[in-house]
C-alpha cells in the first residue's frame, strides 16, 4: 500500500513537471504548422508605402490597413527605405524620410490583428539620382570598398531582420533591384548578408529582381525561399490597349519566365507590381506617369492580364501590387497614379483575391 501510494506521488509530481513542457511543446508544434502553412500559401499581396517618418504609426494608416484587409489580400508587404549619397559610394544610412522603426512595428502588429502576414520590404535608394542613377546602378570600383558597401548593407538588412524576427514577422526581402550587384560577389552575398540573415531570423526570405536584367543573372536563389521577380515588364506601345492584346503581349515574357523557372526549380513570387492609371501605362509600368490622359479602365486591364495569365500557374505564389497609400481617400477618379484604391483596379483586386487558390511544394 505504502508503495503504491509512493508510486502516485512520484506520478504526480512527474506529471507536474511533464504538463508545462508538453504545453510548450504543443505551441511550438503550431508554430511549425503556421510557418509551413505560410510557404505554401499564394500570396495574396499589396504594397503598404510611406516615405514619412511617423506615417505608419498614425490612425490614417491603420484606417488604410482596414481598408486592405478587406480586399481580401492576405499578405502585406511594409516598405522602409534606406539611402546611400551616390551610387559609388558605401555610405547607407535611414534619414528623415524613413519610417520609425516603433511605426513599423505598429504597422506589423495592426496588420497581423487584421489577419495579414507581413513580409518586409527594404530599399535603398540613391540620393544623388541628376544623371538618372538609380538604385541598379550602385557599384564600386576596388575590393576594399566592396567589403565596406556589403558591411554597411548588412547592418541595413540585419537591422530588419532583428525587428522581423521579433514581431513574428512572416518574410523578410533582403534586397530590391539591385541590379548591377546581385549577379556578381556571389560569397560576399552568401556569407555577408544571407548567412547573418539566416541566423538572425527564422522565417522566410526572398529578393526582389529587376525583371529585364537580372532576375535570371541572380547567383544565390538556391539560398532564398522564392524567386523574387518585380514584374514591370512592358506590354504595349499603344496608349490604350485592350485586354486581349495586353493578355498577347505577356505571352512571350510567361515563356522566358516559364523556362527560367525549370532551370531553378524554386516558387516565383513578383514582389512588387503596378500599373498608373493613365494613357501608356503599359509601355513602361515602372515609371510614375504625371501629366497625360487619366486611365482608370487601362490601369484595370492591366491587372487583368497579369492575373489571367499568372494565377493558375503551379509554380507561381503570389503578387503584391504596387501601391497602397496610407491614406484610405487617396487615389479615385482623377488619380493617374499607382496606387489602385478607390478606382477599378481594386475592385480587379478584389474580385480576383476572393478565389481560394491552393499551392503545396
Amino acid at each position: 500500500m505504502k508503495d503504491n501510494v509512493r508510486n502516485k506521488s512520484i506520478i504526480s509530481k512527474l506529471t507536474g513537471k511533464i504538463a508545462p513542457l508538453l504545453t510548450i511543446l504543443a505551441f511550438l508544434s503550431l508554430l511549425n504548422i503556421d510557418f509551413a502553412h505560410a510557404k505554401d500559401e499564394f500570396q495574396k499581396g499589396i504594397c503598404l508605402t510611406t516615405w514619412s517618418k511617423n506615417q505608419y504609426g498614425g490612425p490614417d494608416s491603420d484606417a488604410s490597413l482596414k481598408a486592405l484587409s478587406k480586399t481580401r489580400a492576405n499578405w502585406v508587404s511594409i516598405l522602409t527605405t534606406w539611402y546611400q549619397d551616390k551610387c559609388s559610394t558605401t555610405k547607407i544610412f535611414p534619414t528623415d524620410k524613413t519610417p520609425t522603426d516603433d511605426s513599423i512595428i505598429h504597422a506589423i502588429k495592426t496588420a497581423h490583428s487584421l489577419g495579414l502576414k507581413v513580409m518586409i520590404k527594404p530599399h535603398l535608394d540613391v540620393l544623388d539620382s541628376s544623371n538618372g542613377a538609380w538604385r541598379g546602378d550602385i557599384s564600386c570600383s576596388v575590393e576594399p570598398e566592396w567589403q565596406e558597401w556589403f558591411e554597411n548593407y548588412k547592418v541595413f538588412i540585419l537591422h530588419y531582420a532583428k525587428i522581423a524576427q521579433d514581431n513574428n514577422v512572416e518574410m523578410l526581402c533582403i534586397g530590391t533591384e539591385l541590379s548591377s550587384i546581385s549577379p556578381i560577389k556571389e560569397d560576399l552575398w552568401r556569407n555577408t548578408i544571407i548567412k547573418p540573415v539566416r541566423e538572425t531570423y527564422k522565417g522566410l526570405v526572398t529578393y526582389a529582381a529587376n525583371w529585364d536584367d537580372e532576375y535570371d543573372q541572380v547567383k544565390f536563389w538556391d539560398a532564398m525561399d522564392y524567386v523574387g521577380i518585380d514584374a514591370y515588364f512592358p506590354l504595349s506601345d499603344a496608349p490604350n490597349p485592350t485586354l486581349p492584346e495586353l493578355k498577347k503581349a505577356w505571352a512571350p515574357w510567361l515563356k522566358s519566365i516559364e523556362d527560367f523557372q525549370a532551370k531553378v526549380n524554386k516558387p516565383i513570387i513578383f514582389p512588387e507590381v503596378g500599373y498608373c492609371s493613365a494613357d501608356g501605362a503599359a509601355k513602361a509600368p515602372w515609371e510614375d506617369i504625371a501629366g497625360g490622359k487619366v486611365n482608370l479602365d487601362l490601369q484595370a486591364n492591366c491587372y487583368k492580364a497579369l492575373l489571367e495569365t499568372f494565377w493558375d500557374k503551379k509554380w507561381f505564389y503570389g503578387v503584391y501590387w504596387w501601391r497602397w497609400g496610407t491614406n484610405v481617400r487617396i487615389g479615385g477618379k482623377h488619380n493617374r497614379g499607382f496606387v489602385p484604391q478607390n478606382k477599378p483596379a481594386q475592385k480587379v483586386i478584389e474580385q480576383w483575391y476572393k478565389k481560394t487558390v491552393y499551392r503545396k511544394r
